[in-house]
């Protein structure tokens, strides 16, 4: 894989973390009620969820590839199609409502591997993010490399953008909360712009 189109990957890794889904909103809401350094046991579960996510996508994708070359680029313009469309949705969204329901649980002792499969099942759980990453992935695969090369690389890279993305999230919880709370339908909508034009894009490169 080329440095340029690593680059492309990483940027387009950043936006996916920065948009709003329920491993972020997880994050943030054990950043407000157990406070950091508990919740990065929440953070590295979601991470691992992702992990798992991500090898499962480049199994199936590169089985496609190996099969037919003609219907991988059917499945990397579907996949760019479905980008677009879930700018969209993302754009019309409402804000997300942060739930501190359970704020006194605080006040309990907080073990950690609870914390840590709170985060791994929410991450595996979600089946738009394996949807999701079956279409992204094959926009920035390459014919040739294995498997274990794409996966630390993908993989990889994905996963510490989160780490850190998710991270800031918990430390900055008692800020972001209120925030998010009074402006969260723009930055739905700056998410849902981001996509859109990162679908498009794709969809114009591989003309």
């Amino acid at each position: 894989m080329s440095l340029e189109l690593w680059l492309i990957y990483l940027v387009a890794a950043i936006g996916l973390s920065l948009t709003p889904g329920p491993n972020g909103l997880l994050s943030l809401t054990h950043g407000v009620c157990y406070g950091f350094r508990p919740t990065i046991y929440t953070v590295l579960g979601g991470a691992l969820g992702f992990f798992v996510l991500i090898a499962a996508s480049l199994a199936g994708m590169g089985a496609l590839l190996a099969a037919s070359e003609k219907a991988f680029t059917i499945a990397k313009w579907i996949g760019a199609a479905y980008l677009v469309y879930l700018g969209i949705r993302i754009w019309r969204s409402p804000a997300s409502v942060l739930d501190v329901a359970g704020r006194d649980a605080g006040a309990r002792r907080v073990r950690p591997l609870w914390m840590f499969n709170q985060g791994f099942l929410v991450a595996v759980s979600n089946p738009k993010a394996l949807i999701f990453f079956a279409a992204f992935l094959p926009q920035f695969m390459v014919s040739g490399v294995s498997f274990p090369v794409q996966l630390a690389i993908f993989g990889g890279t994905f996963v510490v953008v989160e780490i850190v993305y998710e991270l800031l999230l918990a430390g900055m919880a008692q800020r972001i909360a209120p925030w998010l709370t009074r402006h969260g339908r723009w930055f739905n909508r700056a998410a849902g712009v981001t996509f859109v034009g990162i679908g498009a894009a794709l969809t114009a490169a591989s003309r």
